[in-house]
């Protein structure tokens, strides 16, 4: 790693010393291939990383792309382990690969994974407290932490009165804010985006309406088997006609949500730090007549595992409306700025990915947790 931190401007050493702490906190070090099976990446990760990968081919015509996450590699390789037992953790140094204006794309991070943890809230507390305890080994001790969690917002969701395509194309949407605004906007009554216009104009959707679903998947599979195409963008002709059935009863039930609308945005706004954020949560679900004692229960639990671990609660912004973008991201999520702003760009990125594993290949749901550190911002921090 030793290039690397020259290149960026880091102290190896301080590198080295935060490598040896993951391990001491029991996260065993792996370097997963540079070079992995494009579909994967594809499936799992958002359109932000999609549309950036670096893409290429093997001999054998299997796609292929450049690393851009490390999250996803740990995973496989926890899975291809012979006799591999969880709980695990992981750590790891490396550069990953995403397309960027301003720069080569190659990034370098650090970072830890755990995996199979079953105390849930112990779990996030250790591994947003690692990190912390990073970026203080780098002297970096003002920085703010924000937190967020899809559960909630999954929640809130499941106890409106909508249909089941509106809550999954909303929580499909959260963490992107402006698209999620715009959505239940739309929901709402409110005007459809250029975008959704054109979509609902589409003479072929309109024809989809009301449709049976099985006929409708014919359809579209045999439409693009006679224009040669097996699959778009990594999605199959069945995922493709999902997506069409799915345009098509957004676009007749895009109105009488009102009351919903309403409860989503009042929920998306909500905003307090750690000592407050139990409290103004418990608030909403009181006028809103929501139930959610599960969730805040486990949010509580949270809190009170990360003021046990030495972070102060006065520390910590929540927003109800943070999301990371990063499909496999299912629970809690977290990042670091530098202090003031003074690096555009968190410094940590981190989150719960409880699905993922599962997706990945393995029998049951695995629960896991894990961040990573952009050092190429760490670097521009501390000069700063």
């Amino acid at each position: 790693m030793k290039a690397a931190a020259d290149t960026i401007g880091l102290d190896p050493a301080k590198i080295d010393a935060v490598l040896e702490m993951f391990k001491a906190a029991g996260h065993s070090p792996v370097s997963p291939p540079i070079l992995q099976p494009a579909d994967v990446f594809l499936d799992l990760t958002g359109e932000d990383i999609r549309r950036r990968l670096f893409l290429t081919n093997g001999t054998d015509g299997v796609d292929l792309c450049l690393r851009p996450d490390f999250t996803i590699p740990v995973c496989r390789h926890h899975l291809a382990r012979k006799n591999a037992r969880l709980p695990a953790a992981y750590c790891y140094s490396g550069p990953v690969f995403r397309q960027r204006a301003d720069g080569l794309g190659e990034i370098a991070q650090l970072g830890a994974e755990s995996l199979g943890r079953s105390d849930i809230a112990e779990a996030d507390a250790d591994l947003l407290a690692l990190s912390v305890k990073a970026l203080e080994t780098f002297g970096l001790k003002n920085s703010s932490i924000r937190i967020g969690d899809e559960t909630l917002f999954a929640a809130v969701l499941d106890d409106l009165d909508l249909p089941a395509v509106w809550r999954r194309r909303l929580r499909d949407l959260f963490g992107e804010t402006d698209k999620l605004s715009a959505a239940i906007g739309r929901m709402a009554g409110g005007a459809a985006s250029d975008d959704e216009s054109r979509d609902v104009r589409l003479g072929f959707l309109s024809a989809l309406e009301g449709a049976d679903p099985a006929a409708a998947h014919a359809v579209v599979e045999d439409l693009l088997s006679i224009a040669g195409i097996s699959a778009v963008g990594g999605r199959t002709p069945s995922e493709i006609a999902d997506r069409f059935l799915e345009q098509a009863a957004l676009a007749t039930g895009a109105r009488g949500h009102d009351k919903a609308a309403e409860t989503l945005t009042a929920y998306l706004s909500l905003k307090a730090d750690g000592s407050k954020a139990g409290s103004a949560l418990r608030e909403f679900a009181r006028k809103s007549g929501l139930a959610l004692d599960a969730p805040l229960a486990a949010f509580e639990q949270r809190l009170a595992a990360l003021q046990a671990k030495g972070i102060d609660p006065d520390r910590l912004t929540f927003a109800a409306e943070f999301g990371r973008r990063l499909d496999y991201y299912s629970g809690f999520v977290f990042e670091i700025h530098a202090a003031a702003g003074a690096v555009e760009g968190p410094l940590v990125g981190g989150g719960r990915y409880d699905k993922l594993v599962t997706l990945l290949g393995a029998e049951r749901d695995v629960p896991a947790i894990g961040f990573s550190m952009w050092l190429d911002r760490i670097a521009a921090s501390v000069k700063g």
